[in-house]
């Protein structure tokens, strides 16, 4: 069942990234349903995070949709290459967003192979971000979707994990961000191989 609209409108984005855990993604896209369950996310803590988009209100023709309320995505492109699948979180205004780093498959994995362009499944299918969505078909066309539609959803299948199985470190690439980029803001399932690295 889908994740209903309420889920993604609390103010704590720190603890909905934690709690994506589990979570099964999936896209419907030309009638192929391709998805796993989430097992690495970063939260983004908008305009007091300076390693966000929005951090100090900046409002440009990409982070607009960041301002929007909770619920919908947020894909843009990262260097050029990499489409990069954010969920945005919280009430209109407030632009929090939660990176989806990777997923451990389990639907539609030949056409998340052909989309990925490898011949057998490897760690790196849904390793990184980058990773995902290609290997979902997400790109910016779908930029600004809810995610009640049936293109782009997540499910709560009743899979959990602890305390334990779970390790918390500081986010990826975000150096530029002085003393944030430390934030303790990266979640991860401890020894999945479809985690993105480092994964220790």
């Amino acid at each position: 069942m889908k994740l209903g609209e309420d889920y993604y409108l609390g103010n704590n984005v720190v603890t909905i990234s934690k709690n994506l855990l589990g979570k099964y993604l999936f896209t419907c896209i030309d009638g192929v349903t391709t998805g796993g369950y989430i097992i690495e996310t970063e939260a983004y803590n908008g305009v007091i995070d300076k390693a966000s988009h929005a951090y100090s209100n900046r409002l440009t023709t990409r982070t607009k949709t960041m301002f929007m309320q909770g619920g919908i995505a947020y894909v843009y492109l990262c260097y050029g290459i990499h489409e990069m699948f954010n969920i945005v979180t919280s009430v209109e205004g407030e632009p929090h967003a939660i990176l989806i780093r990777a997923i451990n498959p389990t639907d539609g994995i030949e056409t998340m192979l052909q989309r990925r362009n490898m011949l057998i499944a490897k760690p790196n299918i849904t390793a990184g971000p980058g990773s995902v969505a290609q290997a979902l078909g997400i790109s910016r066309n779908i930029n600004a979707i809810s995610l009640q539609s049936d293109t782009l959803w997540i499910e709560d299948r009743g899979l959990y994990f602890t305390d334990d199985e779970i390790t918390i470190g500081p986010r990826i690439g975000v150096s530029y961000a002085g003393e944030d980029a430390f934030l303790p803001y990266r979640f991860y399932v401890k020894g999945n191989k479809f985690v993105s690295k480092p994964n220790k």
